[in-house]
């Protein structure tokens, strides 16, 4: 982009090509960040009122419109000639190529190669200026529609993590709490809220974070409800340092680790085992363990099952590791340590604090 040259002491400023005075650059790229965050919705949002008036600001135009799939545009600025720009638009919907008859120009709008929309702009504007500035709403169109993907990816994997919740673990629970309604009310009662308070937390809606304190509550719960199934097999040991109780972290990240130490880890070896979890901190970071003395596995196979090649019922550790890594980049994550009959060991590393990132 050209930039015109100021004198020493005047502000920076320079001048898009199609612009015929020159303008703050700081401005431009708030308009042009602005204009993104306003097509967050897409072309039927409640932005798209304001983005237009943003790219008439950019262009100089006289008027720019934005059309959806309905084939009918969102104005700013005076509608140009009536009603010509309803065959214009129906035009470019039906061939999705550029046509122009002055004083209108119009572009199609291909998301990810599919037809979105049309824009529409009146005025003495440049053609290639109109297709720049058609390219930048489309690439917020495509970030707008990769977030969403995002966040229905991430509802779609806490389901997959509720889905795991083992009916077997919760046919055994209530029936132990039945069987102690008579010799033992007052732990059968006990118990009851506890397997409340375990479902209101793992099967309940919530927003995408929670605090380390309440991941510790949840899995507390579930160890007191497993250690009334299991009785003697079952040892549980919970400590946490207070300094890691309000860090923020994704909401079932620990529950299934714990799940998984219980079910695949002490289960099934005969003389039960114990289940060891700690949270510290280590320098910025947040270091939560989950340890098992149970059967272990092949470190080949916990590989596969932390990339996602496990059998069905062992999605939890894959899950919780890529959610992590989405969160806090590729140096967080799950570690996993394990042997055949040596048990296993599950660190997870995240940020004591983390831009964004908030319960």
């Amino acid at each position: 982009m050209p930039v015109q040259q100021q004198e020493q002491g005047e502000p920076s400023r320079f001048r898009l090509p199609w612009q015929r005075v020159p303008v703050d650059p700081a401005a431009v790229l708030a308009v042009a960040r602005g204009i993104g965050e306003d097509l967050a919705d897409g072309l039927s949002g409640d932005g798209v009122r304001a983005a237009v008036r943003g790219i008439r600001r950019l262009l100089g135009a006289d008027a720019v419109g934005i059309a959806d799939l309905s084939g009918r545009p969102t104005w700013a600025g005076p509608l140009p000639g009536g009603t010509r720009w309803v065959a214009l638009v129906d035009e470019v919907l039906h061939s999705e190529t550029r046509v122009g008859r002055p004083p209108l120009t119009a572009v199609p709008l291909h998301v990810h190669d599919e037809l979105a929309g049309v824009l529409l702009v009146a005025g003495p504007v440049r053609g290639w200026a109109v297709r720049e500035v058609a390219d930048w709403i489309v690439a917020a169109l495509e970030r707008a529609r990769l977030e969403a993907s995002a966040e229905h990816a991430a509802q779609a994997e806490l389901r997959a993590l509720r889905a795991e919740i083992s009916p077997h673990f919760v046919y055994n629970a209530l029936t132990v709490i039945a069987s102690l309604v008579h010799s033992d009310p007052e732990r059968s009662h006990e118990l009851m809220l506890d397997f409340a308070d375990y479902n209101r937390y793992s099967l309940a809606r919530h927003g995408e974070y929670t605090t380390v304190a309440e991941e510790f509550h949840a899995i507390e719960t579930y160890l007191a409800l497993q250690r009334a199934v299991l009785g003697e097999r079952l040892r549980v040991q919970v400590r946490v340092a207070p300094e890691v109780l309000a860090v923020a972290i994704p909401y079932l990240v620990l529950q299934p680790l714990v799940e998984n130490a219980v079910r695949h880890g002490i289960e099934p070896r005969a003389g039960g085992g114990q289940v060891q979890v700690r949270g510290e901190a280590e320098g910025t970071d947040c270091l939560i363990t989950v340890e098992d003395d149970g059967v272990g596995m092949p470190p080949g196979r916990a590989e596969a099952i932390l990339a996602g090649r496990g059998p069905a019922d062992r999605v939890g550790l894959a899950n919780v590791d890529r959610r992590l890594r989405n969160v806090y980049g590729p140096w967080y994550g799950l570690v996993v340590e394990t042997a055949p009959e040596a048990g296993t060991r599950v660190v997870v590393r995240m940020p004591m604090f983390a831009p964004g990132v908030v319960p």
